[in-house]
């Protein structure tokens, strides 16, 4: 075995073919706990014999050649920086913030600062709730890092656990404007499909991946852009990773400007170019910097006066000029 600052290179021995590859790796790699091994696999940091290891299951073969790939460690304790934030409502219990595009919410692998966490700990100091751990103090929620629009932060334990009950019990409302490639038939409806993390891609979630759970998406079309585009408003029943982006996928309508989940480059020029869009705007639309999803709306009792509160977002620049662009034509 040879180690290398964050690498470990070990060769399976003889004595251990057809035995589980994360039970073995535990047993010949002193350094890691089984778990912590299962989990690295997990996260795509295992190759053998030069390739990803999809399965903590699969069996070893004799010389099999393992590499795993340990995260140097990290400051986790996330440090206060002044960062403008965009905040539609304040008061003591909680704040209720409309993020722009490309902000992180949280710490993690990558996004060490910058993130909606580092601008709250300096806006709000210790007022913040603690029940989502050090790294996640207030998150009551999360949005994509390229999806725009209203989050709901609580500043103390009570407002927490309230918003965070609204969610599970599905009375707290939150509506989300996405362009879409096509026109969706019916033009309102149900996606209930459930979602898990991709078999294959630890980065991506799949309606056919593993530990599926219940998501529920409500839709309907606002407009149309011909045959090629269509702004559809989704109203969340369920909160899961993705859950907009992979649903819309599975019902054959990916978001525009959606990398991870989007649509086939082709397709969507093609659909552009049957809809009479001329060569700029078909190239403008092509180069969209992010999926075309913004969180529009939320609606919930406020957690110390159960008074029903809404707040709306306005479409960011970069959507909406998108729109401006697709409504010349149509």
């Amino acid at each position: 075995m040879e180690s290398k600052c964050n690498e470990l290179i070990i060769e399976i021995p003889e004595g251990y073919s057809g035995q589980r590859c994360d039970k073995v790796l535990g047993v010949l790699c002193k350094e890691l706990s089984r778990s912590r091994i299962k989990s690295l696999i997990d996260e795509g940091q295992v190759l053998v014999n030069g390739k990803l290891l999809l399965n903590s299951k699969q069996v070893v073969k004799d010389r099999d050649l393992f590499t795993i790939y340990i995260p140097k460690p990290h400051e986790c304790d996330p440090k206060p920086e002044n960062i403008k934030l965009n905040i539609i409502y304040e008061d003591d219990d909680l704040l209720v913030v409309d993020k722009y595009a490309g902000m992180v919410v949280h710490p993690g692998a990558g996004n060490w600062s910058g993130t909606l966490v580092n601008a709250l700990l300096y806006h709000c100091g210790d007022s913040l709730s603690g029940i989502g751990g050090v790294i996640r103090p207030g998150i009551v929620h999360r949005l994509d890092k390229d999806t725009s629009g209203l989050i709901m932060v609580a500043k103390n334990d009570n407002a927490h656990k309230s918003l965070s009950q609204q969610l599970a019990n599905r009375t707290l409302s939150r509506i989300y404007y996405a362009l879409v490639v096509g026109v969706p038939m019916p033009l309102k409806g149900v996606i209930d499909r459930k979602i898990g993390r991709h078999k294959y891609d630890r980065l991506k979630m799949s309606v056919t991946g593993n530990k599926l759970k219940d998501a529920i998406t409500h839709y309907r079309l606002l407009e149309s852009y011909g045959k090629a585009c269509s702004l559809v408003e989704c109203r969340l029943e369920t909160g899961r990773t993705h859950q907009i982006r992979v649903h819309m996928q599975y019902f054959g309508h990916c978001l525009v400007g959606d990398n991870v989940y989007g649509p086939q480059p082709t397709l969507l020029r093609s659909k552009l170019r049957d809809s009479g869009y001329s060569a700029d705007i078909i190239e403008n639309i092509m180069a969209a910097p992010r999926q075309m999803l913004h969180a529009k709306e939320v609606c919930f009792n406020h957690p110390r006066t159960g008074e029903s509160l809404r707040f709306s977002s306005e479409l960011p620049d970069d959507l909406s000029n998108i729109l401006i662009m697709l409504q010349k034509s149509t």
